[in-house]
C-alpha cells in the first residue's frame, strides 16, 4: 500500500482505537536500536519474489492441505499452528506477541520476518527482537525511512496482505482468517481485539476480488 493510501487510513486508525503516533514512533526508534546487527534485508531485493498468488495463514483454524510449492506468509500467532504440522513458512509478520518460540524457531529455519513496531509492544520488543537470528525487515505503521519500513497494515494479518501486494502478488489467498470471532490471547480484551479484527477487515476488503478467501 502506497503511502499515500495509507496515512489517512491510520490517522482513522488512532482517533478511533485512541493510539497516538508519538508511542508508535518512540517503539520504531526502539527497534532500530536494538536491531543493528541483525540481518537486515533490503526491500529492493525482494519485489516478484512472493509469487503471483502467496498464501496468508492466518491463526483461525486454516486448512494447511496443497500448500507445498506454495509460497507461504504466516500471520503472527498463526506461526505457531505451522511449526506443529511441520511447515516453515517463507515469512512470518510478527508484532512479536502469540507464541514467539515458534516463530523464532521459523527465523532459525529461514524464514524472512517482518518485525513490527507499535506503542502497545515496546516490552516485546527489548524481550524478543534480538532472538530473530534469520534475515528480518523492520516494519512500523508510522513514519517509516530507509531502515524501518511502512507498507501499511495494522494487525499481523492485513499487515501481511499489504506486504504481499507491496512485492508484486497479483491476487492473495487467504486461509484461517475470522472477523467475527477473535482468537484470544491472554489478557487481550475481546472488545478491543473485536475492533481491531474490524479495521483488518476494511483494509484487506480495499483489495477487492484480488483477495481469494478459502
Amino acid at each position: 500500500m502506497k503511502r499515500i493510501d495509507w496515512e489517512p487510513l491510520y490517522e482513522e486508525i488512532l482517533s478511533d482505537m485512541g493510539y497516538d503516533r508519538f508511542s508508535d514512533e518512540s517503539s520504531a526508534r526502539l527497534l532500530k536500536t536494538l536491531m543493528p546487527n541483525a540481518d537486515l534485508v533490503d526491500d529492493d531485493e525482494l519485489p516478484g519474489t512472493f509469487g503471483e498468488c502467496p498464501v496468508v495463514i492466518g491463526p483461525a483454524n486454516p486448512d494447511l492441505s496443497g500448500l507445498d510449492g506454495r509460497f507461504i506468509i504466516s500471520a503472527g500467532s498463526a506461526t505457531e499452528i505451522l511449526i506443529d504440522k511441520g511447515i516453515v513458512p517463507n515469512v512470518v509478520v510478527t508484532d512479536l506477541d502469540g507464541n514467539i518460540d515458534s516463530q523464532i524457531e521459523a527465523s532459525k529455519m529461514g524464514a524472512l520476518t517482518f518485525l513490527h513496531a507499535h506503542g502497545d509492544n515496546e516490552d516485546l520488543i527489548m524481550r524478543y527482537s534480538s532472538s530473530f537470528t534469520g534475515p528480518v525487515i523492520l516494519t512500523t505503521q508510522a513514519t517509516s525511512d530507509r531502515i524501518i519500513r511502512n507498507y501499511g497494515g495494522f494487525t499481523d494479518g492485513d499487515r501481511a496482505v499489504c506486504i504481499a501486494f507491496y512485492f508484486d502478488a497479483d491476487n492473495v489467498e487467504l486461509r484461517g482468517f475470522n472477523f467475527s470471532e477473535p482468537c484470544l490471547k491472554d489478557g487481550t480484551s475481546p472488545e478491543i481485539k473485536l475492533k481491531k479484527l474490524r479495521w483488518a477487515e476494511k483494509i484487506i476488503s480495499m483489495f477487492g476480488d484480488r483477495i481469494i478467501i478459502r
